[in-house]
């Protein structure tokens, strides 16, 4: 029983969800009649299933093995059987898978997958590129350095590859290695010239990345799949440095707005301080006035609290004579004014 049979195509997208799977990824190299072994461990309790597939370079994916979760024994499709072995850990989620006797046909991208509760999820891949001692396919993949990239760069990888005729149709391809997000392998068509002297193909293939991540950083390989061998060039550099370019263009604008917007702030400053300016004056002068009218009705309330007495006094005409003659000079300090 092998529950993913009905998946006849593997699509992996570059922000795929690789939900605690934990695989070997980018490109791995071997040599034929060697071993191999590519490591796979997940850690999810939901899992119900786990298996391998083969995707090999222009095909489609293919079932290695499979088995239950909680069972030791992995079914390994007949066509596998002879070499292939999948190393389990039960309780440490261990699903491995082992190769031996490597041959050329082994060169493909391998992808550890999970089953849990009827959705499939998938690792990001693993190429195992195999090399083999004396080469069928009389080529070169020449690829150029590249200058580090700032945040948000666009630019386009090339290559150059150089090699002979073959009776089978050549393939070219890109691959990524170390990168964060899945080692994806792109197909490409290539722009090809035959020389008819030295029955040579002089092929230029681009890839292009387009405002450049983190994400995006690692190593690019060109590949030539050609006579059931796989050439690989030297690889490129990808490195993402730094925060994103801003345009001049979009600087200056701003800074425009900036400056308008600091000159508004200023009006504004110096049009609130005038207010506020006038305000207080206002108010000093309404204080002055209630104080005066306060000072007024105080004197007038004190007026009106007066009291009078008759004082009658006995004198002798001798100091009645003495004060008659002081009457004169007496001084009155207030004097009060009712109207009727």
């Amino acid at each position: 029983l092998f529950p993913f049979c009905g998946l006849h195509h593997l699509n992996v997208a570059a922000d795929m969800k690789i939900p605690g799977i934990n695989q070997d990824s980018g490109v791995k190299t071997a040599r034929i009649g060697g071993e191999v072994t590519l490591h796979c461990s997940f850690k999810n309790d939901a899992v119900n299933f786990i298996s391998w597939y083969q995707q090999s370079l222009g095909g489609k994916p293919v079932i290695i093995a499979t088995r239950m979760k909680l069972n030791t024994q992995a079914t390994i499709s007949p066509a596998y059987k002879e070499r292939f072995q999948v190393d389990v850990g039960v309780e440490d989620g261990i699903n491995h898978l082992m190769i031996k006797d490597i041959r050329l046909s082994d060169s493909a991208t391998y992808y550890c997958g999970i089953l849990e509760f009827n959705a499939i999820e998938f690792g990001k891949g693993v190429f195992l590129h195999v090399k083999s001692s004396s080469s069928n396919t009389q080529a070169v993949v020449h690829q150029p350095a590249l200058e580090p990239l700032q945040v948000g760069d666009s630019v386009n990888l090339s290559c150059t590859v150089y090699a002979e005729q073959c009776a089978e149709q050549q393939s070219f391809y890109w691959f990524r290695h170390g990168a964060a997000q899945p080692s994806i392998m792109y197909h490409s068509a290539g722009q090809c010239k035959f020389d008819s002297e030295s029955q040579v193909r002089n092929c230029t293939l681009n890839l292009p990345i387009k405002a450049a991540s983190s994400s995006d950083a690692g190593m690019y390989y060109c590949a030539l799949a050609s006579c059931g061998e796989v050439v690989f060039g030297n690889g490129t550099q990808v490195e993402v440095r730094g925060s994103a370019k801003v345009p001049s263009l979009l600087v200056s604008c701003l800074s425009v707005v900036l400056a308008g917007s600091i000159i508004v702030l200023l009006t504004l400053a110096v049009i609130i301080y005038k207010l506020n300016k006038k305000s207080c004056s206002l108010c000093k002068g309404t204080d002055r006035h209630l104080t005066v009218s306060a000072a007024s009705d105080t004197t007038g309330q004190d007026v009106d609290i007066l009291h009078y007495a008759a004082l009658s006094l006995n004198r002798t005409s001798e100091r009645h004579r003495q004060e008659e003659s002081t009457e004169a000079h007496c001084v009155y300090s207030r004097v009060k004014s009712r109207k009727v």
